[in-house]
């Protein structure tokens, strides 16, 4: 038989680049990158996997991604939707601007809502398939400092109700992990203040996260252990969301 076929966007760093490692023990991988074709060749060279460009805020580059895909892949059995970016600067919310939000909402929410939507539609025509949308902890916490940022992957939760929705008929579960704190170059400027705050107690866990972590709960997806609970989020931050009292 051949191998199962999953595509990761943004797979050539960070949290990606731990779950094309992982899934490419048992699938064939196709990572996704944007700018950093170096970094996505030295991925490629150590898992196999095909690398392709795709653009999210560009739909026609999603248009072309798709076409390569299917010329060369007849069958998807699982989607990460794991690319996305961080503000180009941190700014407040009454000084933040709205090219930062275009970019951000364009990234982080239309793209990878657009590029599921083409991935679900061959889903339905073969009657299998699975979807992981990975947001953030700031899907549901405010950072007045990043408010765009926040607004995006809020909206990306939303996408995961209504993907899951719309798919649970067609045997197409959906769902979504939400990273906390994780270790990756997204924060490294930030990272020791991080480390600061968990000592303190900001996490239940006492130790920031490893994409390693995000890419295990991807395993348990790709391996079909979670087909029933479909629409559910999956929170890989250490315990953040716990209300304690």
């Amino acid at each position: 038989m051949p191998q199962p076929v999953a595509i990761v966007t943004g797979g050539g760093r960070g949290i990606g680049r731990a779950i094309v490692r992982e899934l490419s023990r048992t699938h064939h991988v196709i990572a996704t990158y944007n700018t950093n074709r170096e970094a996505a060749e030295a991925v490629a060279s150590e898992t196999g996997a095909t690398i392709l460009p795709c653009q999210l805020s560009d739909l026609e580059s999603i248009d072309r991604f798709i076409d390569q895909i299917s010329e060369q892949f007849p069958k998807v059995d699982l989607l990460v939707n794991n690319a996305g970016m961080a503000p180009r600067e941190r700014r407040d919310l009454l000084e933040a601007t709205p090219e930062s939000f275009d970019e951000l909402l364009a990234t982080n929410l239309k793209g990878p809502y657009f590029l599921t939507q083409k991935i679900a539609r061959r889903m339905i025509e073969q009657k299998s398939g699975r979807i992981v949308f990975v947001s953030s902890i700031s899907s549901f916490t405010a950072s007045a400092n990043r408010g765009d940022y926040c607004v995006s992957k809020a909206g990306l939760s939303m996408a995961v109700k209504l993907f899951a929705a719309r798919l649970a008929a067609d045997n197409v579960p959906v769902f979504e992990i939400e990273p906390g704190i994780i270790r990756t170059d997204m924060i490294a400027s930030v990272a020791a203040t991080y480390e600061q705050r968990i000592a303190d107690g900001l996490l239940p866990q006492r130790r920031m996260g490893e994409p390693s972590d995000i890419a295990n709960v991807v395993r348990a997806v790709a391996d079909g252990r979670l087909d029933y609970c479909t629409g559910q989020v999956i929170h890989a931050d250490g315990g953040f969301h716990l209300r304690i009292l």
